[in-house]
């Protein structure tokens, strides 16, 4: 083998020397390039890297508060928190959803519509969300999920709260019920709460629970849990507890408003009962009523096509949504804004021969063979129409709607009740502008009896009286207090009427219940201490034709019930230092004296001596159904416990 020569040695050694340093050089260039990156994402892009990195392993959640719990005036507990159960998964942590959902169903029995509308809530709602897959489960369904939690990643059993309401349906008009957020509900609210996204979270609906929800909901809190790789959570990191939702107590005595409500019995009607001398509402009652407790987690289609068949109209606030022809108890607006007019003296006297002849058209009394020469005092207690006909004649319009917006009717009273209806007082400018028709003579002799365009609720007849009883603007509160803080009372100030005036009205409106030509006499509170002052009323939802009455009007009895008269009594007792007001509405009753005026009777008697009145506060006749009537409704009422206090 020939020697390599020292020039071959010398040029390998150059070659060998050239590929080290061009090796070297790409060496150090990619070390450089990596430093460089490394800088960048460990010096420049640190900040972002730790949150994603933070974020996926630490996730949060928000803690729902406890929702402000509701009572009556007494402390009675009306809406309270019960502790349940429920199952939830996030989609993100969970994986495979259908693979989890697969193994917890062979752990708990899961409802088929339940879990179907669990699967629609999580394509529609963000993946961190925690769904609800079973609500109020059993404890023993809890332990299971538990002690498998491994094998089931981003399932997780919680402690939650559901409302109850305890008296059912005494107060579900007042009070309302809670259900769970609705796309309607999230579409209506500007810059909704978070925790409103929260699929199933409760929120008001209707009455109290709706109407004061920002003080009910509280704020949310919010805690922070660490999860591995597989969703689970491995422990808290912390927690921030929310802010509970405010207690509200209201003005209603949960005793009285179950007894209004047991008197009215099934008839479709209401009443209102309220504090004469602060405006506290103690009782508002509309009947037939309902369950609120089925609307908490969903009312089932069956239940809820029962409660909107129902002529009766169960889950309508009759006392403050209806709006009726307040009929003859609307007879003391008129005789006020008659008497404040100057026009007329309560001596003066109108001849009613039963009819008026207005503009070629007749204008009929109730009493077909009239009243004869009545005053005021006369046209009061024995409802002539005659008489406030002519009144409407001198008077006009305007005087009649000014006095009865004064009184309380055509106002929408600030009360936190859905749909409070504003009523009616009409005017020249309203009928023009609503229903682009000059106002008629006859429109202002309809109004004067109550019929025609005014409407009322049942709640402003109340006010009516009040007003009427104190001479002060009462105005309608219903809540008492919110955590404990006082709310502003609604004693109102002087309506600046000529207490004269109202003397004249007051003392007629006894006659009413006490003498016996009134049409209340037969309805009178027989204890001298405790007697009312009243007014009875009647309003037709049809029109009598000229052969109806050629032939003899029909009575109530024999028409269809949606063709019957409303029947409506208002009242104010004790008559010589007045405590409270009354106003009850039964649609299609019949006649105030007969249907209304009786509940009325019984409900003020209630109110005024807090429980079962003496028999002697009744007339003797009536005594015996009475005692038959307490024994029936004490049945209704609520339990009390050792200590005098309700239990749920």
């Amino acid at each position: 083998m020939r020697r390599p020569r020292p020039q071959d040695r010398l040029e390998s050694s150059r070659k060998i020397t050239r590929r080290g340093l061009i090796l070297a050089a790409g060496q150090l260039g990619v070390m450089g390039v990596l430093g460089f990156r490394m800088r960048y994402m460990q010096v420049d892009q640190a900040d972002e890297f730790r949150l994603l990195a933070e974020e996926n392993r630490v996730n949060i959640r928000l803690i729902p508060p406890a929702r402000g719990e509701i009572f009556d005036r007494n402390g009675r507990i009306l809406a309270r928190n019960e502790q349940t159960y429920r199952i939830v998964m996030v989609r993100e942590d969970a994986g495979d959803v259908d693979a989890v959902i697969a193994r917890l169903s062979r752990l708990v029995e899961l409802d088929p519509d339940e879990l179907e509308k669990a699967m629609t809530e999580m394509k529609r709602s963000a993946p961190f969300l925690p769904i609800t897959l079973a609500d109020r489960v059993a404890w023993e369904d809890i332990s299971r999920v538990a002690v498998n939690a491994p094998a089931l990643p981003g399932v997780t059993p919680e402690v939650g709260f559901s409302r109850v309401y305890p008296l059912a349906a005494d107060l579900a008009h007042v009070v309302g019920y809670v259900g769970p957020v609705s796309d309607y509900d999230l579409n209506r609210i500007e810059d909704p709460d978070q925790l409103l996204r929260i699929p199933r979270f409760q929120i008001g609906k209707v009455g109290i629970e709706a109407k004061m929800e920002s003080q009910l909901r509280g704020k949310a809190g919010a805690r922070r849990l660490e999860v591995n790789a597989t969703g689970r959570v491995m422990r808290e990191l912390s927690r921030r507890e929310g802010l509970e939702g405010a207690n509200l107590q209201l003005t209603i005595d949960h005793r009285l408003q179950n007894y209004v409500q047991a008197r009215l019995g099934e008839d479709s009607a209401s009443a209102v009962v309220i504090d004469c001398e602060t405006g506290d509402l103690l009782a508002l009652a509309s009947s037939p009523s309902f369950d609120p407790n089925l609307f908490v987690s969903g009312i089932s289609v069956a239940d809820y096509k029962g409660l909107t068949e129902n002529p009766y109209r169960p889950l309508a606030a009759k006392s403050v949504q209806g709006a009726y022809p307040p009929g003859s108890t609307f007879k003391m607006v008129t005789a006020l804004a008659a008497l404040e007019s100057g026009l007329i003296k309560p001596d003066d006297t109108q001849y009613c021969p039963g009819y008026l002849e207005v503009s070629d058209r007749r204008f009929h009394c109730w009493k077909r063979g009239g009243h004869g020469h009545v005053d005021l005092e006369q046209s009061l207690r024995e409802s002539c129409d005659v008489y406030y006909y002519e009144l409407a004649l001198e008077i006009g319009i305007e005087r009649i709607s000014e006095m009865a917006r004064r009184l309380g009717i055509g106002v929408r009273h600030d009360i936190p009740l859905s749909a409070v209806a504003q009523g009616l007082a009409p005017t020249k400018a309203w009928k023009q502008q609503v229903r682009g028709e000059d106002w008629l003579i006859g429109d202002s002799v309809n109004s004067a009896i109550g019929q025609g365009f005014v409407l009322a609720s049942p709640m402003q007849l109340a006010v009516m009286t009040a007003r009427i009883a104190t001479g002060r603007a009462v105005s309608p509160r219903i809540i008492k207090s919110i955590d404990a803080v006082e709310q502003p009372s609604g004693a109102g100030a002087s309506l600046g009427l000529n207490e004269n005036n109202l003397r004249q009205v007051r003392k007629a409106m006894f006659q009413v219940s006490n003498n016996r030509r009134g049409t209340a006499y037969s309805n009178r509170i027989a204890e001298d201490t405790m007697r009312m002052a009243g007014k009875t009323g009647t309003s037709q939802v049809r029109n009598i034709t000229a052969a109806e009455r050629a032939r003899g009007v029909s009575s109530n009895d024999q028409l269809p019930w949606d063709r019957r008269d409303h029947a409506l009594f208002v009242d104010f007792a004790p008559y010589d230092a007045p405590r409270i007001a009354v106003a009850v509405v039964v649609e299609h009753g019949g006649g105030g004296s007969t249907t209304a005026a009786p509940i009325a009777r019984d409900v003020t008697l209630q109110a005024l001596y807090g429980d079962d009145p003496p028999l002697s506060a009744y007339p003797s006749k009536d005594r015996g159904r009475i005692r038959a009537q307490q024994e029936r409704l004490r049945e209704l009422r609520p339990p009390e416990d050792v200590n005098g206090k309700s239990r749920a």
